[in-house]
C-alpha cells in the first residue's frame, strides 16, 4: 500500500486519512488539511482505496463502492503503516465516514487513541431522511468531526438535532462548505483562516486523548 507523508517523522500522533468518494488523496482539499495538520507537529498518513488507485493506473473513472464494503481496506491501511506514538485515524467526507465504522473495534483492541472526521458526510445532499448516524450514536471512540455549517451533508441547524455519542467532538467552521472553505465575502473568513483553526483544534484534541 501506498502512503503520502506530512509532517515529523517522529511526531508523537499519526493521523491516517482516506479521501472521500470523488477526490484522490492529493485533491486541493486534502492537500491543505494535511499541510495544515504537519505544520502543527502532527504525522500525517494518506491513503488510497483500491478503486481510487485503480483511476490513475487505469485513467478511466471507477465509480466508489458502497462505504461498508471499503471496511476491509482500511483495516489493510492500519496494518500496513508503520508510526510511533499514538495513531488517529480518519478522512474527508467518505473516507471519515468508513474509518468511523471501524473505530470502535480498533479502539477497543487499543490500535488507535481517537478518530478525525474532516467533513463527515450526515446524509446525501438534498436527502436529510437518509442519515448515517446510528453507530454515531453508540460510539466509545472519542472522536473529533470539523464541519463547515452550511456543509450540505450536514448544517449546523441539522446536526444539532442528531443524537450523538458524547464521545464525539464537533468544531463548527462558520460558512464553510464540504470542503470547510467559507465564502470571504460574506462571512469575513477565509480558508487558510479555517484550515488554521481546524489544525490548532485537532493538535489540542489529540493531546487531550494523549493523556487519556
Amino acid at each position: 500500500m501506498n502512503f503520502l507523508f506530512d509532517g515529523p517523522e517522529k511526531a508523537p500522533v499519526t493521523i491516517l486519512l482516506a479521501h472521500g468518494a470523488g477526490a484522490p488523496m492529493d485533491s486541493p482539499a486534502m492537500n491543505g488539511i494535511a499541510e495544515a495538520l504537519a505544520g502543527k507537529e502532527m504525522r500525517v498518513a494518506r491513503f488510497e482505496f483500491g478503486y481510487m488507485a485503480g483511476r490513475r493506473s487505469e485513467g478511466r473513472r471507477k465509480p466508489p463502492p458502497r462505504a461498508d464494503r471499503l471496511i476491509p481496506e482500511y483495516h489493510a491501511a492500519i496494518d500496513a503503516l508503520a508510526h510511533d506514538g499514538l495513531l488517529v485515524i480518519g478522512g474527508k467526507s467518505m473516507g471519515g465516514r468508513v474509518a468511523s465504522m471501524i473505530a470502535d473495534e480498533e479502539f477497543a483492541n487499543g490500535r488507535i487513541a481517537g478518530l478525525l472526521c474532516l467533513g463527515y458526510p450526515f446524509h446525501p445532499p438534498g436527502k436529510p431522511e437518509q442519515l448515517r448516524t446510528k453507530h454515531l450514536q453508540r460510539m466509545k471512540t472519542p472522536a473529533l468531526i470539523c464541519q463547515g455549517s452550511r456543509d450540505p451533508f450536514g448544517t449546523l441547524e441539522e446536526v444539532a438535532r442528531y443524537e450523538l455519542s458524547g464521545a464525539i467532538e464537533i468544531l463548527w467552521l462558520e460558512d464553510g462548505d464540504h470542503d470547510l472553505k467559507p465564502r470571504k465575502t460574506i462571512s469575513g473568513f477565509s480558508m487558510a483562516h479555517h484550515l488554521e483553526t481546524m489544525a490548532e483544534r485537532v493538535r489540542t484534541w489529540c493531546d487531550a486523548v494523549s493523556n487519556q
